[in-house]
């Protein structure tokens, strides 16, 4: 372990960095690497500085177990990470950043339209718009943006399966909206300055329109569905109009939007990531093609129940989250003082848990680096070691959408490589990466679709 000469007595050891920058560089070069070096170089506890901001790291398998435990719900706090952005949007609360019973309550609210419920019976129509957005979007012969293709998909997707419209019009403005926001307000990497843009001020006024006018449409509708088939934006205006005290009427736009933010990024990254990592393996490639060929071919009914017909692409995805993790560490603030592997945590203190260290540790996956669907395959399940695999987060805020996401993703890349012929740009092509708002590959990735399979 390294401790520095700035170190005091007693307390988690700094991580050397720049003047002023600290470990900033570092972190937006490659935050997963960063943290795995750190975790090797100083332990499970150690503290870094960010742009003159100082914080502590927990990390490691104990880290994410932590989370999970009574102690973890109890010891950290979610509120002041998000409260940027609360403010931004003029609401009172997001789920994101509340804890305890509040947190629970918004929970249960959401439950039922973030489930694997939401696609039950309506894989026929994720099928659809996955073939309308590829004839679209994805022609012969052309080079196409895979993460801007991804968004789109995954927006027309989370529109029509979770509220019931999908406004391919405004994908650039959520996404610059939700640029600005996590950089500015929630990771705070970019000054406030940034908020005077005209740009950002546009696409704010068009998200919040876009926010406004979903909810006119669905006061207008209420009432006409059964509780048993409402989508997740049809529960929340119900709340709204039964239970303001639930959803008032400033968190509306936040909420209604909300389902555009929590998966353009998220599951656009994890799917371009995919794409990337199936292209440089033909061997993987060749085995999630023969199942989605055995799947679809035989032009019968697909239901939710056939995501375990796809174990090779189901494996690929979760490789995928494993290499290239869209939340590499998760932030939160000390509610107490508290005890992690013999430091002390005080509170107020800003925390970082480095969740993902493990997914690049030769302890938990052999050979680290490799791409390998294998891992997950019985016996060997390297993934279900204790806290060894965080794809979707820990603790209470564990992803409300995991398992619609889950379905969502395997059935659509399935798709995608049934009815494409997909090559990168060149055999060794490097994935380029970017790592704001959240890690991912650049906007710059791109593959050829040399032709339509089927």
């Amino acid at each position: 372990m390294t401790i520095t000469d700035a170190t005091p007595a007693g307390s988690a050891p700094m991580v050397k960095g720049a003047p002023i920058l600290g470990s900033a560089l570092a972190m937006g070069k490659d935050p997963a690497a960063f943290l795995v070096k750190a975790y090797r170089d100083y332990g499970p506890v150690f503290r870094m500085k960010l742009l003159g901001r100082s914080c502590t790291v927990i990390a490691g398998a104990d880290a994410a177990e932590f989370m999970n435990s009574r102690e973890g719900r109890e010891s950290l706090r979610s509120r002041e990470f998000w409260q940027g952005m609360v403010d931004e949007y003029g609401a009172t609360r997001a789920i994101t950043g509340e804890d305890g019973e509040s947190h629970k309550e918004l929970r249960e609210l959401m439950r039922r339209g973030y489930s694997r419920d939401a696609i039950k019976g309506r894989v026929p129509q994720l099928l659809e718009i996955t073939d309308r957005v590829i004839a679209r979007d994805w022609a012969a012969g052309t080079r196409v943006p895979v993460v801007q293709g991804m968004q789109y998909l995954v927006t027309e997707q989370l529109g029509e399966l979770l509220t019931g419209s999908a406004p391919r019009e405004y994908v650039s403005d959520i996404r610059l909206l939700t640029l600005y926001v996590l950089n500015v307000l929630v990771t705070r990497q970019r000054p406030r300055v940034l908020l005077r843009n005209p740009k950002y001020r546009r696409a704010k006024a068009r998200v919040f329109a876009l926010g406004d006018s979903m909810a006119a449409e669905l006061k207008a509708r209420h009432g006409e569905k059964a509780e048993s088939e409402r989508n997740l934006v049809e529960d929340l205006i119900d709340a709204h109009l039964n239970r303001p005290g639930l959803v008032p009427a400033e968190d509306l736009v936040m909420t209604l939007t909300g389902p555009y933010v929590a998966g353009l990024d998220t599951v656009a990254n994890t799917t371009a990531a995919f794409v990337y990592a199936v292209l440089k393996h033909p061997e993987v490639l060749a085995q999630i093609r023969a199942e989605a060929d055995a799947l679809f071919a035989g032009g019968g009914p697909v239901t939710e129940d056939d995501v375990r017909k796809l174990p090779a692409t189901r494996y690929a995805l979760m490789e995928t989250m494993r290499l290239y993790p869209v939340a590499p560490m998760l932030v939160r603030n000390a509610a107490k003082d508290f005890e992690f592997a013999g430091h002390t945590i005080r509170e107020g203190e800003t925390v970082y848990i480095a969740t993902a260290v493990p997914h690049f540790m030769e302890e938990y996956f052999p050979e680290p680096a490799k791409f390998d669907i294998t891992r997950y395959e019985k016996p060997r399940s390297e993934h279900l070691r204790p806290g060894a695999y965080s794809p979707y987060g820990r603790g209470p805020h564990t992803c409300l959408g995991k398992s619609f996401a889950d379905a969502q993703m395997a059935l659509s890349m399935a798709r995608l490589l049934h009815r494409l012929d997909l090559e990168l740009e060149s055999p060794d092509y490097v994935l380029a990466t970017k790592t704001a708002p959240s890690p991912g590959p650049a906007m710059s990735f791109k593959v050829r679709v040399r032709a339509l399979r089927n």
